[in-house]
């Protein structure tokens, strides 16, 4: 039996998207509520702009979750798991170089929006690269 036939994988991948959406929720509250109304509208915008993909790539990393109960393979897991590491390396860099202006963190971004595009790619391909002997509708 392979060691993707469990729902294991499944359900830790459900539990990171689900507590990256529960900070998303928060950075947003943060940026809504803390954040100073006299900021630098281009650092505000910036850190909007974080917590939105920060959100997206949260529900992403449901959605491959989900993506692997149908067509289980190791992408839709790598899928979702590029997603997870994205978020924390473009949001994450970018929230720290808004409220503590740690400007080298800027170069990190770039970095968490290739493993957003890779993810993407994967999950793109995942329902045709599925394990066949792992079909859940067999």
């Amino acid at each position: 039996m392979s060691e993707l036939s469990g729902d294991r994988p499944a359900r830790v991948l459900v539990l990171a998207g689900a507590l990256l959406g529960m900070l998303a929720v928060v950075a947003g509250t943060f940026a809504a509520h803390v954040l100073h109304k006299d900021m630098d509208p281009g650092l505000r915008h910036t850190f909007e702009v974080a917590a939105r993909y920060h959100m997206y790539h949260a529900l992403a990393a449901l959605g491959a979750a989900w993506v692997w109960t149908r067509w289980p393979s190791r992408l839709p897991l790598l899928a979702g798991w590029l997603f997870v590491i994205g978020a924390v390396l473009f949001s994450g860099s970018l929230y720290l170089f808004v409220v503590a202006g740690v400007k080298w963190l800027g170069m990190v971004a770039p970095i968490g929006g290739s493993a957003f595009l890779v993810g993407w790619l994967m999950l793109a391909l995942s329902p045709f690269m599925a394990e066949p002997g792992l079909n859940r509708d067999a």
